[in-house]
């Protein structure tokens, strides 16, 4: 019997260390990739120094976090603040137990995964909480409540707009979402959809135009303020894991996930995992292009495109999608 346990409790580790160790490392490369693109569409050089096109200028980076100082402010609430940037890491990590890169290439195939992506995603905002509140400073606080306030916002949007997905596929598991797009992405009926999740998910991981929380032209770097050395760094991988983690949705969601682009020779015989990373990589060039291009927005402009402008056009098209689907008779059966 313990060798049973035993045995099981190392095939899930292997499975968890499999996805973890390759999202650590995609996260670590794809700051390259985003630097590249700003790079390209801004005409500057980009990361172009450190080894054979730059490559290395993240390993650079993270050297250069590792062997930095940690430092923690006198008047922290110092349990706190060294909790939040794992509390912030270890919920975008988690995220990725759901994500089906394959018919049978998922960590947990639950019945409800879409549930408990919102259920995890929705709570990183305590990391950024817990690290601004702690800090102590009135910047870092700051920026703290104003993620706080954005995040909450968007994810009601962000919830509105699954929905519709739900509506379509009849199901909350990641795979049978996925499969329910072998005759249509659900991109192509719910195109107005997908560009609202879009851009709520540039705002949900605080990213260019919506990078209020973190504005160094007001709070110096909001709620990181007084983060240095691998607590920053824990941030900052936490942050680029939830943008990758928004792409990975993004593509499940109306994109196919693993689906091929035709299901015809050559396309066929790709393995199932590269068209998700193709997908999850052409939505993050997305987000890198929209940062190099859109200016940034003021704050009560970014409330009022959430409350006023897509919650209610999400709530518009979830009773569209609903009445649509009842009158051709098109609604799920299982």
């Amino acid at each position: 019997m313990v060798l049973e346990y035993l045995n099981i409790f190392f095939q899930e580790t292997y499975k968890i260390l499999f996805l973890l160790i390759p999202v650590l490392v995609t996260v670590a490369m794809i700051v390259w990739l985003d630097r590249r693109v700003w790079a390209f569409v801004q005409k500057r050089r980009g990361p172009n120094v450190v080894g054979p096109f730059g490559l290395f200028q993240s390993l650079a980076d993270a050297l250069k976090y590792i062997f930095k100082e940690i430092i923690i402010p006198a008047s922290s609430n110092k349990v706190i603040f060294i909790l939040a940037p794992i509390v912030t890491m270890t919920l975008a990590l988690i995220s990725w137990a759901v994500i089906p890169f394959g018919e049978n290439y998922v960590i947990s195939n639950i019945n409800v995964g879409i549930l408990y992506l919102f259920a995890v995603s929705s709570l990183g905002v305590y990391g950024i909480i817990m690290g601004g509140w702690a800090s102590n400073s009135k910047y870092p606080f700051l920026g703290a409540i104003r993620s706080a306030a954005q995040m909450v916002s968007y994810e009601v949007s962000i919830g509105v707009i699954i929905i519709n997905v739900l509506l379509c596929a009849g199901s909350l598991n990641l795979n049978d979402i996925v499969m329910a797009q072998k005759k249509i992405w659900f991109v192509i009926p719910l195109f107005p959809m997908f560009v609202i999740f879009f851009i709520s998910a540039l705002a949900e991981t605080n990213r260019p135009p919506f990078d209020l929380p973190e504005a160094e032209a007001e709070l110096v770097a909001g709620y990181q303020t007084e983060y240095s050395g691998m607590m920053y760094a824990m941030f900052w991988l936490g942050e680029y894991a939830n943008i990758l983690l928004m792409c990975a949705m993004g593509s499940i969601l109306f994109l196919g996930g693993w689906l091929p682009l035709i299901d015809i020779y050559p396309f066929s015989i790709i393995p199932t995992p590269i068209w998700l990373i193709f997908k999850i990589l052409f939505l993050f060039i997305l987000f890198a292009l929209v940062k190099a291009i859109v200016p940034r927005y003021r704050y009560d402009q970014l409330m009022k495109l959430g409350w006023k402008v897509f919650l209610p056009l999400s709530l518009i098209w979830v009773v569209f999608t609903a009445s649509y689907l009842f009158y051709f008779d098109l609604l799920p059966v299982y």
